[in-house]
């Protein structure tokens, strides 16, 4: 299986920018569809976006769209998450995720098999 490993979370104010990173080791990195997940305290995990294994295809949830950005680098196994225009509202921990398999790209926690630990992103007013 793949371990994943969640950072460059922190505080910012609002306006500002933070860009959040996902190493992944073991298994084969490009097979992974990856997802960006979020969680305030008592709420339930939130979709934040995805990119398909070959860095072809995106998705995002219309709250970020515009302002987020998920890229990925193979050869380094890592994705990462770039948070722009950042609003208090975006205070959250931020997860990375790994999906094998299947056509599209799932927006659903479940679909995903692997999780990284969580980075806290704290966006000041």
């Amino acid at each position: 299986q793949v371990q994943l490993g969640d950072s460059g979370g922190g505080l910012v104010q609002a306006g500002g920018s933070l860009r959040l990173s996902c190493a992944a080791s073991g298994r084969t990195f490009s097979n992974y569809d990856m997802g960006w997940f979020r969680q305030a305290p008592g709420k339930e995990r939130e979709f934040v976006g995805a990119i398909s294994w070959s860095g072809g295809s995106t998705n995002y949830a219309n709250s970020v769209k515009g302002r987020f950005t998920i890229s990925r680098d193979n050869a380094k196994s890592t994705v990462y998450l770039q948070m722009n225009s950042l609003t208090p509202e975006d205070t959250d921990v931020y997860y990375c995720a790994a999906h094998l398999g299947g056509s599209s790209l799932p927006i659903i926690e479940t679909a995903y098999r692997h999780w990284g630990q969580g980075t806290q992103v704290t966006v000041s007013s």
